[in-house]
This record gives C-alpha cells, structure tokens and sequence, in this order.
C-alpha cells in the first residue's frame, strides 16, 4: 500500500512540473514574442522599451486567459453575423462613422458568442482576444477609436479592413454546432477550398486614385 501511495505521489510531483515547466518555456522573452507577435510589440512601446515590464503583462494575459476554448457558432448566428458584416461594409459608403461603430458593435458581441469575456468589460476582452488572436485584434482597437470621431475616408477604411481580419478568424474557424470544423482560429490551408481573402469595402468609398481590379460588394 505504501509503495503504491508513493509511485501515486511521484505521478503528481512529475504532472505538476512537467506543467510549471510549459508554463514557464510559455512566459519566457522568445515565446512571447512568437506568440504575440505585433501585439509584443505595441506593448514593449506602451512601456518605453521595458523588456521586463512588457513580458511581466502579456505574460499575465497568458495565465489568466491562455486556457480560454471557443465556443461554436450556430449555423444560424453564422448566417446573422455574415449578413450584418455585410450590412456593415454597404454602410461604409454614405455613412463611414457609423459603420466604425457598427463593426466595432458586431466584432464585440461576436467575441463574446465565441466565449470571450463580454463588451461591457472591453479591456478584458481585448486582452483575451490578443492572446489567441495577436495578429488580428489591432483591427478592433482601430475601428474602436475611428467610431469616436476623426481621421479620413481612407484611414477609416484601413480601419475596417484590419477590423475584417478578426471578423474572419472569429467566423472561419467558427466551429459550427451542425457538424463544422472544430472551434479555434483557422490556420493558414486549413481549407484548399476557401477563397482567398477579398478586398470588398464598396469602390464608391475609396479616395480618388485607389487601385483598379479590387472587387466590391456592388455587382455581385
């Protein structure tokens, strides 16, 4: 009975360092950075070149959110949101403003379907998405503070654009209830057959000058 207790003992002294271990390799300088991406980058800047203090904060981000899964989508909700995002970019041409606040509207209560903190607490949420979406949630900050005034047609729709990144991510992968693809982000060729992402922010906003050959949402 002893020896048994003991062999159960060591299991648990090996499983829990084998886990600080990971944790650990996960919160170290090169990992982060891999991890986070641009987002290391923007939070090395916020604390003035602090290697310290910005691995300290994205390593936190890490450990309170790190362990987040994603819900699925119902196919329903998919079909809703592909619609409003629709909505969203044909808005863009009379009224750019409003589509910022839209976009920003949509992107936070579908982060919260896919299981992300809620709207009403923002700066948790940006944080969560950073974590599993580093490379894509600029796009949210951006039409955020677009939807609060200033800038022009052009940067708005820069805005709009990056924004679009994370409404795909969050969609692609969506993991649907009816059978789909499992939840998580998609991967770069997780599907051969999915179209290549299009530019289609109607040519009707774009300034004077902007390149031919993009397709749009009118005419299709």
């Amino acid at each position: 009975m002893l020896t048994v207790v003991i062999i159960v003992a060591a299991v648990v002294v090996v499983a829990a360092a084998a886990a600080y271990a990971l944790t650990r390799r996960d919160t170290q300088g090169p990992a982060l950075k891999r991890r986070f991406g641009p987002e290391y980058d923007r939070v090395l800047a916020r604390h003035n070149g602090d290697t310290t203090a910005a691995r300290r904060e994205l390593g936190e981000r890490l450990k309170r959110h790190g362990a987040l899964r994603e819900r699925p989508l119902p196919a329903e909700s998919l079909a809703r949101y592909e619609a409003e995002w629709a909505g969203v970019q044909r808005r863009f041409v009379d009224s750019p403003q409003q589509a910022m606040a839209e976009a920003g509207a949509l992107l936070a209560q579908l982060a919260e379907d896919r299981g992300y903190p809620g709207p009403e607490r923002y700066e948790e949420q940006v944080e969560a998405l950073s974590v599993h979406h580093a490379h894509e949630v600029e796009g949210y900050r951006m039409v955020r503070l677009a939807a609060r005034g200033g800038g022009g047609t052009e940067e708005l729709r820069e805005a709009l654009l990056s924004a679009r990144s994370l409404y795909e991510v969050l969609t692609g992968g969506a993991g649907h209830v009816d059978g789909g693809r499992p939840a998580g982000p998609a991967e770069p060729g997780d599907d051969p057959q999915a179209p290549a992402a299009q530019d289609d922010i109607p040519a009707a906003a774009r300034p004077h000058g902007a390149e031919a050959g993009i397709r749009t949402t009118e005419g299709k």
